[in-house]
């Protein structure tokens, strides 16, 4: 084989990167043509906000690219019954990848199963004996987690015990009524869906796995996960450098990955102003929207930070102990000096919550109380306990907590 010249090497070169640019350009056009699709396909069949069709279709076209992210936030949708979760996870399950929908969930099925999962009336998952199933949902949103459980093989030698290894990074979608526990609320994005009041939307027959424009979806998004994308771990560490660069003042580099320059995209993405896990969640949204068009990766980010900038006012108002503060401090101000019985009082604050669930009971709602410094005395009565509460100490405590939402 005769070696190349000088010209030929470099003729080569070129062509080499005008057809990786064809590649890219054609890319491009197949995930915006994806993601418009996908956005017809949610506004036909669900009456959302309007900010969350741009962000499911984000997370569905992210699910085919999946593995080249460290992380993947779970999707949750916080709804009422008939507020149309069902159908939305439905839909998502049959355009992302490899998707399937359960009404339960257990950790041999979490981790001995693959693809995109979803998970209806998904309750009580902080309950007792779902230990090893929550230590699993709290990490399977994070690159490298492994499982390893024992199983028999056979060899020469007979019978033996060996090592089996599952690997639980894969794409979550979570729905259900009453909210989810902080820990496994942290790795998600929440949507909080609302009844809806357009026939021309609720009163639509499921058919939408029929439809051609769903068929031609799926094909192209299968299309586009062979194809050349900028978001790998490469684009992570130019992003990292990044992050050291600005918080040194070091503000004239220039940060290429596949030759595609991101200065201006990580611009956009840092004015979100999250971090820790807010940004970890937000990444792989926005390299998504990134590599669709520029206008996008704006809309993405004003749109992710509003949602966790209500989320932390949510944290706030949904957190017990801001709760039970709250419901301490509007007690009457004769109630300063007053025995009342505990068990009245959590009659009293499950109305007061919203909730009425087994472990909001005396020996908690007690507990609670004595942890937050909110009682001044306390006696037995017959078979019960009665307390003074410490009201000034309530106030003063959620004066401070509001304050923070100003």
């Amino acid at each position: 084989m005769r070696e190349l010249t000088d010209e030929e090497f470099e003729k080569l070169g070129k062509d080499n990167t005008i057809d990786l640019e064809q590649e890219d350009f054609k890319s491009k056009e197949k995930l915006l043509e994806s993601y418009k699709n996908i956005i017809d396909i949610l506004k036909e069949y669900l009456d959302l906000n309007e900010d969350y069709y741009s962000i499911i279709a984000l997370w569905i076209i992210g699910t085919y690219f999946h593995d080249k992210f460290p992380s993947y936030p779970y999707l949750f949708f916080n709804a009422m019954k008939g507020s149309g979760k069902s159908r939305t996870m439905a839909i998502i399950t049959t355009l992302a990848k490899d998707g399937q929908m359960l009404n339960s969930l257990t950790e041999a099925v979490l981790f001995r199963t693959k693809g995109t999962l979803a998970i209806d009336e998904f309750e009580g998952v902080s309950r007792k004996g779902n230990e090893a199933l929550r230590e699993l949902l709290n990490s399977a949103y994070k690159k490298g987690i492994k499982v390893k459980r024992m199983k028999q093989q056979k060899t020469d030698k007979g019978t033996e015990q060996v090592v089996e290894e599952f690997d639980v990074f894969r794409p979550i979608v979570l729905a259900n009524i009453w909210g989810m526990e902080n820990v496994l609320s942290d790795r998600c994005i929440t949507l909080i869906l609302e009844k809806s009041n357009k026939n021309v939307v609720t009163n639509l027959i499921e058919i939408f796995r029929e439809e051609e424009i769903v068929k031609n979806t799926v094909k192209l998004l299968n299309q586009c996960s062979l194809c050349r994308c900028s978001f790998s771990v490469e684009c992570y560490k130019k992003w990292n450098e990044y992050v050291k660069d600005i918080y040194t003042n070091n503000t004239n580099n220039t940060y290429y990955i596949n030759n595609i320059n991101y200065t201006e995209a990580f611009k956009t993405i840092n004015l979100m102003d999250l971090n820790g896990r807010e940004l970890e969640l937000s990444l792989p949204l926005c390299m998504v929207a990134n590599e669709i068009s520029e206008d996008l990766l704006k809309e993405t980010t004003l749109t992710l930070r509003t949602l966790f900038s209500s989320r932390k006012e949510e944290e706030i108002t949904e957190n017990l102990d801001v709760s039970l503060y709250d419901f301490v401090s509007q007690e009457p101000e004769s109630s300063a000096y007053k025995w009342e019985s505990i068990n009245d009082l959590v009659k009293r604050f499950q109305d007061f919550y919203g909730s009425s669930e087994d472990w909001i009971n005396s020996r908690w709602f007690g507990r609670a109380l004595k942890r937050l410094n909110l009682i001044r005395e306390k006696r037995r009565v017959g078979r019960g306990v009665s307390v003074i509460l410490n009201i000034e100490k309530a106030k003063e405590k959620i004066k401070m907590f509001k304050k923070k939402l100003l």
